[in-house]
C-alpha cells in the first residue's frame, strides 16, 4: 500500500526469468514512490502489456528468447515515445548499450548492481539523469566523443521527416517488394506477430490505409532494397 496522496511511478517489469522479476518486484513495491503494475516474460508480451498499461517506466531485459529487448524497445517507443525505458542485462556488452541508447533507452543497468545502487539509479533517471553504471558511462562518453558532430543528410524527397525506426524501414523495404508478412519474418528471423506490429506502425506513421500505399511510398522515396 502506497502512502496516501503520493503518486507512485508505475513500472512494467520485463524479463524471461520469473524468479528475477519477482525479486525486483519485491524490492520496488517496498518503496513508497514506486509501484509495479505489470510483468511480461518476453518482448512481444511487453509490447502488448505496455500498450494496455501505459506505464511511466519499463525495466526490460536486453537478452530474451524470441522478441528480445532491443526489438521490443523499438516497438514500444513507436507506440509510446514518452515512456521511459531502462535496459537490464547481466553482461557488459558495449554494442548493445549503444544500440539501446540510439533506439531510445534512457539507461542501462547491470543485473548484479546492489539494491541501494539499483534504486538510486532508478530515481536518478526519473529525475532526468542518465541511468548508466559508472563503468559503462565512461565507455559511452568515449564512444560518442569520437562521433562526428555533423552527419550528412542522406538524399531523398522528404522521407527523413517520417520517423521510422531502422527495423521499420527494413520491413517497409520488403513490403515494397510485395513480400508477405510470413516471408518478411523469415528474412528478418523474427516472428510473424512482430512483423504485423511493425506493419501497423508503418501504416500509422505514413498515414496510409494499406500495404499497397506504403509500398508505393517506399518506391517513391528510394527505400527499396
Amino acid at each position: 500500500m502506497k502512502a496516501s496522496g503520493q503518486t507512485a511511478t508505475r513500472i512494467l517489469l520485463v524479463d524471461d526469468h520469473e524468479l528475477f522479476r519477482t525479486g525486483i518486484a519485491g524490492l520496488l513495491d517496498k518503496q513508497p514512490d514506486l509501484q509495479v503494475v505489470g510483468h511480461a516474460g518476453d518482448g512481444l508480451e511487453a509490447h502488448y502489456r505496455a500498450a494496455a498499461l501505459k506505464p511511466d517506466l519499463i525495466l526490460m531485459d536486453i537478452n530474451m528468447p524470441g522478441v528480445d529487448g532491443l526489438e521490443a524497445l523499438q516497438m514500444i517507443k513507436s507506440d509510446l515515445p514518452n515512456t521511459t525505458i531502462i535496459m537490464l542485462t547481466i553482461h557488459d556488452e558495449d554494442e548493445k548499450v549503444f544500440k539501446a541508447l540510439r533506439t531510445g533507452a534512457k539507461g542501462y543497468i547491470l543485473k548484479n548492481t546492489n539494491s541501494s545502487e539499483f534504486l538510486s539509479m532508478l530515481r536518478n533517471i526519473l529525475d532526468g539523469e542518465p541511468a548508466l553504471s559508472p563503468k559503462l558511462a565512461s565507455r559511452v562518453i568515449s564512444e560518442f566523443s569520437r562521433m562526428p558532430s555533423n552527419h550528412p543528410t542522406p538524399p531523398g524527397n522528404g522521407s527523413n521527416s517520417i520517423n521510422l525506426t531502422i527495423r521499420e524501414k527494413e520491413v517497409l523495404s520488403y513490403m515494397s517488394e510485395d513480400l508477405t508478412d510470413k516471408e518478411i519474418a523469415m528474412h528478418l528471423s523474427v516472428s510473424i506477430h512482430t512483423v504485423k506490429s511493425h506493419v501497423r506502425n508503418i501504416l500509422t506513421k505514413l498515414k496510409v490505409k494499406n500495404r499497397r500505399a506504403a509500398a508505393q511510398f517506399a518506391r517513391n522515396q528510394g527505400l527499396t532494397k
